[in-house]
Parts: structure tokens; C-alpha cells; sequence
């Protein structure tokens, strides 16, 4: 990079923020959650007290959110449980501070004890009760708290037809803790389900939020976190939880910044790219601008010779290797002279087509991190895959969309199973990263958590954004393993890094996406912008 792309710092982070950082990336499912609320209360927190802290939290939250001179009219939606409990706090709060407060409680004959007291109060205040929800004028915002985490029923009769309604109603919903109707673990639909505009997930993330087939209806996901003790975590979950959400701390803790002012570009990595090919000229360049982008400090790309010119105009600084090509213009072998051994690591497969199989024998062979993506997943599929990548003896890194995922490893393929499922049960068979691609990117390992990156934008979903992917992660294992730093580390960062990217850029740009050159334009300036204080 230039001295006009330096990179900021990232801030220092304290011991206690840090343990903050770690719990709030911890996802859970509903067992797990009541289980760790169960020793909150049988240690002395008062349920009542507790349901005061949280929905105090949440009303002020969507004070700040919906001013009431912006949202002066709110529907609050009350179910039987504790979800409908904080509801009615937060209904309380908000008529006190002088918002117009309708609620709809569909099951009050179901209501347990404390949410039925909440209920009495809130009557008393003289809060208007709706009684058909059909013929209630919609407010100018909906609060879900209907049903919460642990929903094993489908939603049926009068209450799946108001949530129906409420959908229709073309107003914002803001669910509380998960949207109505979602199952807390799979993120299916119950039968109907609430379309939220946000949702206020409480303590920690429950695992339905994170899935890609709850996207439609949970909107902006953000954490309002109770202070759960950290004991009371690990009693219950262990040291290590076996999913977590990947977010900015853990993303820019393994980021290789900043520099010392003794570095010298054989201190910060060299990379080696095998890319291209007549039909897939593109690629190579893109996964080029993402190494660029890393940072990493010597590039070397291996193309076909008649493309050796071309890609050399485009990427300057990169040293161009000029392999013999087959009469189809794609890579035959690498030159007698290039070992990729000598690199500190490899990325094999934007636009190589499927004729370099010599190409993937020399590769598989490296003792340095290798990142496979594209037509190297696609020649790793024509072999047994687990019985390879297991003989390997270095890292390997495989970043496949689903359907790669699929010719990969077809036997392990259950429909409906969660993506971080299917990625740490194949990690563990074959000793790989995978990075299953998707709107909820999973990366997954041989041993600890599977990292789900929740912070994502369909300006990715454009072809080539995958390649520009490649290089800025193995860019940043070759930093990282000329640092002496675990280049496995980085994986996940640069996954997190890639998605502000698009997220940045979708800001910036259009909402129709941002395509794939651009995107590789936009990853400094995004990072740039992340780490801002």
C-alpha cells in the first residue's frame, strides 16, 4: 500500500472490555440460554428485577431510535410469557414519556403471574387496550413481544391472523429479543412469523438470528446485553461455545497492523496467485486488487504466458510468472523455477479453468497455507477430497458457495442442516478451514468455534467478489506468516474485512450492489472507516 492507503491502528482494548467483547459474540440456543438465566435466578436475581433492567434498556434503546415527535403512535404486542412481560415495561416507559401506547395481548388468559401484574399497571395508566387488531388503526410503530426465545409450537388461529395483519400493515416492527414466529435455534418460520425492521436481541445472540433462512424477518440485529455474569456462561457452555458471531474486536485483533518502522517488504509476506485463463481473463485481476489491498509486501502471479503482458499493465508492482499454456489458453504447469514452497502462501483458482490438474498436483503438494477458491475447488472435486486435503501437511483453506460445497462433499450434504453445521463437521473430516460463503458467511476449523460473520450486504451477492476475497485472505496469511503469526488467525478477518467492504460500499454506491472491481477499490477506505474510534 502507498503511504495515502496507511491503515489506522486499531485501539487498544482493556482486559474487562475485552471479556464484554468475547460474551458478546457468544450465540446460543434456546436450552442453552434458559439454562443460563435459570442460575441467574437461583442465585438471587429477582426474575421481576431483572425484567425492569432489560426492558428499561430496550425502551430507551427505541427512544433513541423512533423520537417521538418522528413515531408519536406505538402498537406494543404482548404475549403470555416473560417476552410479553418486558413488553409491557417498555409500554409503561414509553406512555410515561409521553408516546401514544396501544396494546394487543391476544393470549392475556394465558399471561403468567408477573406479566399479568405488568398488565393490571399498565391498564391503570389508562393505556388503550385493543381489542380486534384488525380494525385498530396501525400505529407508526409495531414492539413484538409476543413470543421469545424457546417458541416450539406453530403460531396458529387469531394470533397467526394479526401477525398477518401486522405484516400488512406496511408499518416497522421492532421484535424483542427474536421476531415472533422464528424458532430460536433453526431460524424457521412457525408457521407465520413477524417481518421486523429490527430486532433487539437480549444478553446473548440466539442462534436462529444468524441464520440466512431467518433474513426476511429479523431485519437490523443488534444486542442488548443484561451483564450475564461470565461464570455463569462458562457453567454452562464450557470454555469454548461452539458457535460465536464474528465481530469487529475479534475481526481487527488478528488483523497483522500496524508495522514497525524497520519493516521491509520481505518482512511482510510474499504471496503467490495462480489465476486465469483465456475464458476467466478477469479473475486473476480481481483476486490481484484484493492482495493489493492486503497489504502483503512482494505479489507474484502466475498466468498463462499469452496473458503475461496484459496482467503486468494492470498490476505493476506484482512479479508476473509466465507458465506454458494448453491450446485453450489456460495454465499448463507452473515454470520449472517456481516452487511454491518459496512463497509464504498460496492462492490457487480465480478463472483457471479446469485443464491445470498438473497445476493442482504441484499445489496440494506445498508445505505453506493454501487457499483453494473457484476452479481450484472445482479440480479438488474431481479427486476424493476429504482422503487429499487430509494428506496435506500445511493449512489449507477452502472457500466455497454452496454449490461447490456440494461437489466437494456430497455425502455430507443434509438438507436444512445450518451452513455452520455442515462446515465444522467437514472441517473435522478433512482438517481444512472451510469458509462456506452465503449472506451469513461461516468460517469453520478442525478444532474451536465456527465464526458466523452476521454483519454482511447483498452488495456482494456480484460476480468476482469471491476472487477479490482470495487474495485479500491470502494476502493477509502471508503477512501474517512472515510475521511468525498463525496465518489460520486471519481468516476470519478477512472475511469480516470483505464484508465492510460491501457494506461501505453499499452506502456509497447503490443499493443494486457494488461490482467486483470496485469492491476491491473500497477495501482500505473501509477499513479505514471500521477502525475509526
Amino acid at each position: 500500500m502507498g503511504a495515502s492507503d496507511k491503515v489506522a491502528e486499531p485501539t487498544a482494548i482493556n482486559p474487562a472490555a475485552a471479556d464484554q467483547d468475547a460474551i458478546s459474540e457468544i450465540v446460543v440456543t434456546a436450552d442453552q440460554m434458559q439454562a443460563i438465566e435459570n442460575r441467574i435466578f437461583e442465585a438471587g436475581m429477582p426474575v421481576a428485577a431483572l425484567m425492569e433492567k432489560v426492558a428499561g434498556r430496550i425502551a430507551r434503546r427505541i427512544q433513541s431510535l423512533y423520537p417521538q415527535a418522528q413515531c408519536p403512535r406505538m402498537g406494543v404486542l404482548v404475549g403470555p410469557g416473560h417476552n410479553g412481560g418486558d413488553a409491557l415495561v417498555v409500554a409503561r416507559e414509553l406512555s410515561l414519556q409521553g408516546y401514544q401506547v396501544a396494546v394487543w395481548s391476544p393470549l392475556a388468559h394465558k399471561q403468567k403471574e408477573l406479566t399479568a401484574s405488568h398488565a393490571n399497571y399498565v391498564k391503570s395508566l389508562g393505556v388503550h387496550w385493543i381489542e380486534e387488531i384488525a380494525e385498530f388503526t396501525p400505529p407508526d410503530l409495531w414492539i413484538d413481544g409476543l413470543f421469545g426465545f424457546g417458541l416450539t409450537q406453530n403460531i396458529k388461529g387469531a394470533v397467526a391472523g394479526g401477525i398477518e395483519w401486522i405484516n400488512r400493515s406496511n408499518r416497522p416492527v421492532i421484535s424483542i429479543d427474536l421476531p415472533s414466529g422464528i424458532h430460536t435455534d433453526t431460524g424457521i418460520v412457525m408457521g407465520t412469523a413477524l417481518r421486523a425492521e429490527r430486532t433487539l436481541c437480549l444478553g446473548l445472540w440466539k442462534l436462529g438470528l444468524i441464520q440466512d433462512i431467518a433474513l426476511e424477518h429479523v431485519g437490523h440485529v443488534e444486542l442488548i446485553p443484561f451483564d450475564i455474569p461470565k461464570a455463569d456462561i462458562e457453567a454452562v457452555l464450557g470454555d469454548e461455545p461452539a458457535v460465536r458471531r464474528l465481530s469487529k474486536a475479534s475481526a481487527i485483533k488478528t488483523l497483522p497492523y500496524p508495522t514497525t518502522l524497520s519493516t521491509h517488504k520481505y518482512r511482510r509476506g510474499h504471496m503467490l496467485l495462480i489465476a486465469g485463463s483465456h475464458k476467466y481473463r478477469g479473475a486473476v485481476l480481481l483476486a490481484a486488487m484484493g492482495a493489493r489491498a492486503s497489504g502483503v509486501g512482494m505479489l507474484s502471479i502466475a498466468v498463462p504466458e499469452s496473458m503475461a503482458v496484459e496482467v503486468s499493465a494492470q498490476v505493476p508492482e506484482a512479479i508476473i510468472l509466465s507458465c506454458p499454456e494448453t491450446t485453450l489458453g489456460a495454465i499448463e504447469r507452473l515454470p520449472d523455477d517456481v516452487n511454491p514452497d518459496s512463497f509464504q502462501a498460496v492462492a490457487c483458482g480465480p478463472g483457471l479453468s479446469l485443464e491445470p490438474v498438473s497445476v493442482m498436483d504441484q499445489v496440494l503438494k506445498t508445505r505453506r497455507p493454501l487457499v483453494l477458491d473457484a476452479d481450484g475447488l472445482n479440480l479438488l472435486a474431481r479427486r476424493n477430497a476429504v482422503k487429499t486435503l487430509r494428506a496435506r501437511k500445511a493449512l489449507t483453506v477452502l472457500t466455497p458457495h454452496p454449490g461447490e460445497f456440494e461437489r466437494l462433499f456430497p455425502d455430507e450434504v443434509e438438507t436444512g442442516a445450518p451452513a455452520y453445521s455442515l462446515a465444522r463437521k467437514v472441517a473435522e473430516m478433512c482438517g481444512a478451514i472451510i469458509a462456506l460463503k452465503g449472506a451469513r458467511m461461516v468460517v469453520s476449523r478442525p478444532q474451536g468455534p465456527s465464526w458466523v460473520n452476521s454483519d454482511s450486504s447483498p452488495a456482494l451477492a456480484r460476480g468476482g467478489s469471491g476472487d477479490v476475497l482470495t487474495g485479500l485472505m491470502t494476502g493477509l496469511m502471508a503477512i501474517a506468516a512472515a510475521q511468525m503469526q498463525d496465518p489460520e488467525t486471519v481468516v476470519k478477518t478477512a472475511v469480516w474485512w470483505h464484508a465492510q467492504a460491501g457494506i461501505y460500499g453499499e452506502k456509497q454506491r447503490s443499493v443494486f450492489g457494488v461490482d467486483a472491481w470496485t469492491l476491491s477499490q473500497l477495501l482500505v477506505p473501509a477499513l479505514q472507516e471500521s477502525l475509526k474510534p
